[in-house]
């Protein structure tokens, strides 16, 4: 029964060397490779020819699935040493992991040189709530206000008068129509003539314009105000 299901193919069927019984061992019949296997049976001298033959073939075939067996143990050995070398590499990434990046941050702008220093806009505010003395026409109602606001003027912007004179003429500035005019015109000719402007500081700037436009009774307590100071 055994030989009746199992068939040798033709082109794997074994001859045996001419002048040899087959009553011998299977050794002496299978291939040279298979020859040192240590699966070679040692048959009896009586052992039928196609028993011999289907146990050569299937020696034959076991040697080849073990062949394919260490290939693929080789093949799963290679494999297995990559993931564990790449397992090695993750596991030092975490332990060591890289420093992180550094931003690209941008330089602070460089102040310009021209910049306003930071008290600057302040005296522009300061400066801008200032309002300029009206023009003055020589009344004598309204001359007491008119040096007041000069006066007040120059005390919150001394920064814009370098020195006494300059005052002097910026208050002349305002005079407008009238005897201001006159006056005012009369300090210049004054100075042509000379060559000396002829009130030469702001405070006798005030006392001139007093005794110029301020009411009679006004002058004389200013008068007397100014010589009771001086003594």
């Amino acid at each position: 029964m055994l030989l009746q299901q199992i068939r040798i193919p033709k082109n794997e069927a074994l001859d045996y060397p001419s002048g040899q019984s087959p009553n011998r061992s299977l050794s002496s019949v299978i291939p040279s490779p298979l020859r040192n296997s240590a699966l070679q049976i040692s048959l009896p001298l009586d052992t039928p020819q196609g028993i011999a033959n289907v146990l050569e073939y299937l020696q034959h075939h076991l040697h080849k699935l073990m062949e394919r067996q260490n290939v693929s143990k080789n093949n799963i050995n290679t494999t297995l040493a990559a993931l564990t070398m790449q397992l090695q590499q993750l596991t030092q990434l975490v332990a060591n992991p890289p420093p992180p990046p550094i931003p690209n941050t941008p330089p602070p702008p460089i102040p310009s040189p021209l910049a306003s220093p930071p008290s600057t806009p302040a005296v522009r505010q300061t400066r801008s709530k200032l309002s300029s003395p009206l023009d003055f026409r020589g009344e004598h109602h309204n001359s007491r206000a008119f040096l007041n606001s000069c006066s007040l003027f120059i005390c919150l912007a001394p920064e814009q008068f370098h020195n006494k004179q300059k005052r002097i003429l910026w208050a002349l500035t305002f005079f407008k129509d009238g005897h201001a005019t006159k006056w005012s015109e009369n300090m210049f000719y004054q100075e042509v003539d000379t060559s000396i402007f002829p009130i030469p500081t702001w405070g006798d700037f005030e006392q001139q314009f007093q005794v110029h436009f301020f009411p009679v009774n006004t002058v004389k307590g200013a008068k007397e105000m100014f010589t009771v100071t001086s003594k």
